[in-house]
């Protein structure tokens, strides 16, 4: 297939609403898998990113990078991956493949500057557009198997907001005898949930309010707590070997910090505009460890898509058209959604 024009939903400039358009997507490689859409999720950073809240951006942009599809096409030099394959492909989609984090199969951390799936520069120097979109050209060793048995248009969200939980749930040892808390039930949160009771950690969530502990407890919560009562700090002091912060706007860290036990860690996973402010005692006379995860790499997030189908985990979702786009923003930031938005692709055309 050479260089050809396909249909897209973009942001045409910073805080402008997303509009139909046309895009290229450059022909298939020796290496490449082009891929027919089917799912896109609406992930938080799509809108941070096409409102101009992470800085200048290239626009018009594409968002999109929790994409689901079946292959189409394969370079000549793919083995990977066949014509028909039902695949996925997260926030990435290259690397310099040669530094010492992407030889570790953390692809994500690239030495060099991972390439995002979308507003980013590949190494052929054009910009990535992302899965709003009909088709997508994709490295394939960027490209995820999405195993059988699941929900294709569920699936799609757990190539960011799954990977994101399941990376630090596994680097930190959630399992069985851990107490581990998420803080907020949101597209990360009730992922965040699902996957610490597949592992068999004790699983609290911090939320606001109670209002959601009824789906909490479904998803496999053991336990529910407000954080707007000052009990819950006083009563879960010193509890968690484990807590993940999945919320993107800021929080006094320090009653998060003192509800750790000793050696205890507070991984955040969300990326607020503004910066935290850590009290160092509270991490010095508990050793605690105050920490970040972002996502994990490409081995890390097929082995999260294998765990998943094992366990049969898969996103809360509402299935919108592309058309609906713009409402689904701003339902996403009026937290109007249980639990991720997913553009049917079918619709686009």
């Amino acid at each position: 297939m050479p260089s050809t024009t396909v249909t897209a939903y973009a942001a045409p400039a910073s805080g402008e609403p997303l509009a139909r358009t046309t895009i290229e997507r450059r022909e298939v490689g020796a290496h490449d898998v082009l891929i027919a859409i089917e799912y896109a999720g609406i992930c938080h950073s799509d809108i941070h990113t096409v409102n101009g809240d992470w800085g200048p951006q290239p626009f018009p942009v594409v968002p999109g990078h929790e994409i689901v599809g079946t292959v189409s096409e394969v370079g000549a030099e793919v083995t990977t991956h066949r014509v028909g394959d039902r695949v996925g492909v997260g926030c990435m989609v290259n690397s310099c493949g040669r530094c010492v984090n992407c030889r570790n199969g953390d692809e994500q951390y690239c030495v060099d500057g991972t390439v995002l799936t979308y507003a980013s520069t590949d190494r052929d120097g054009s910009t990535t557009q992302g899965g709003y979109s009909t088709h997508v050209v994709v490295d394939a060793g960027f490209v995820l198997s999405v195993p059988e048995g699941l929900d294709p248009a569920a699936v799609a969200p757990l190539l960011c907001a799954g990977i994101t939980t399941y990376s630090p749930l596994k680097r930190w040892g959630a399992g069985p005898g851990k107490q581990v808390a998420v803080v907020g039930l949101g597209g990360l949160g009730h992922l965040g949930v699902k996957i610490a009771h597949a592992m068999g950690a004790e699983v609290t969530v911090l939320s606001q309010s109670l209002k959601k502990q009824e789906d909490g407890l479904r998803l496999g919560a053991d336990h529910y707590f407000a954080t707007s009562d000052p009990d819950t700090f006083e009563q879960l002091a010193g509890r968690f070997d484990l807590i993940v912060n999945t919320v993107s706007a800021g929080l006094d860290i320090g009653p998060y910090l003192q509800l750790l036990a000793v050696d205890g860690a507070l991984v955040n996973v969300g990326a607020p505009p503004e910066p935290y402010s850590v009290p160092a005692m509270l991490l010095v006379s508990g050793r605690r460890t105050f920490a970040g995860s972002m996502i994990g790499g490409i081995a890390e997030t097929q082995e999260m898509l294998d765990f998943c189908a094992e366990h049969g985990i898969a996103s809360e979702i509402e299935v919108i058209r592309a058309e609906q786009v713009n409402e689904a923003y701003e339902r996403v930031l009026a937290s109007d959604v249980r639990y991720r938005f997913v553009i049917d692709a079918a619709t686009i055309d």
